[in-house]
């Protein structure tokens, strides 16, 4: 088997530059954990230099052309590749102890796969990984930025976000209809929230699916219990708050 045929159904877009597959790998730091966890790894572009790295190399893929391509051609990689979905597996059965992810994320499923991390936050400290661009600016986006979001806010309370790089879309076969960009997020010390997460969440949602209202207007269906302490931020609108701010805000609610 000499290439594994793209699937639409998967989303995939195979990365042919092997000097962008470098700068992803590179882009680990390596620190506070001993295993690397790579998502789709497909034809094996990124996981080539993954291996060269001084850790511990699991793969996922769901694809099974591509699990049969990767047992020939990586056979280093020996019983650490994982046929299955990212999504159903049950990481803290099969990790034991801290792994990073790394990947480049099929598009139609890379939201979903950092909010999984968020569920497993204390067993992943580093994430590198490529998302569409828009998704990845969202996600960077600081407080004020017309692309700051939920997105943004959820993954800012446990991890630091750095946008690293943009990516071409010609550097795929096939080639994307979107730019693409790599971004690293590493855990913070937040250890929890300093309100309750179930309520969060909802001010934050609620927050924002009116955020052109300010939080007077937008937050109206919620129950104010102190609305003295919630009065500095119940003039602004929801993209003007930081995750602290949000936390204040969350505890002067019901």
């Amino acid at each position: 088997m000499s290439k594994v045929r793209a699937k639409k159904y998967l989303g995939q877009h195979f990365l042919k530059d092997l000097g962008i597959a470098r700068d992803i790998a590179q882009s680990l730091s390596l620190k506070n954990y001993s295993k690397v966890l790579e998502v789709g790894p497909g034809m094996g572009a990124l996981t080539q230099f993954l291996v060269t790295l001084n850790t511990e190399i699991f793969v996922i893929e769901i694809d099974k052309e591509s699990v049969s391509f990767l047992k020939k051609n990586y056979p280093e990689l020996d019983n650490h590749i994982v046929e299955g979905d990212f999504l159903q597996l049950q990481l803290k059965e099969f990790f034991k102890e801290p792994i990073a992810i790394i990947g480049n994320f099929p598009y139609n499923i890379s939201s979903q796969i950092l909010f999984k991390a968020i569920d497993h936050k204390d067993l992943i400290p580093e994430i590198v990984g490529m998302f569409q661009k828009e998704v990845a600016e969202r996600i960077v986006s600081p407080p004020g930025s017309k692309k700051y979001g939920i997105i943004s806010i959820l993954l800012q309370c446990f991890y630091d976000v750095e946008y690293l790089f943009t990516v071409d879309e010609t550097v795929f076969d096939p080639p994307p209809k979107v730019k693409s960009a790599v971004i690293r997020l590493r855990r913070n010390n937040r250890v929890k929230l300093d309100c309750d997460e179930k309520k969060f969440l909802k001010v934050v949602k609620t927050s924002f699916s009116q955020r052109r209202k300010t939080l007077r207007n937008a937050l109206k269906s919620l129950k104010l219990v102190d609305e003295i302490s919630a009065d500095p931020y119940l003039s602004l609108r929801a993209e003007q708050l930081s995750v602290e701010d949000f936390m204040n805000l969350t505890n002067c609610f019901e």
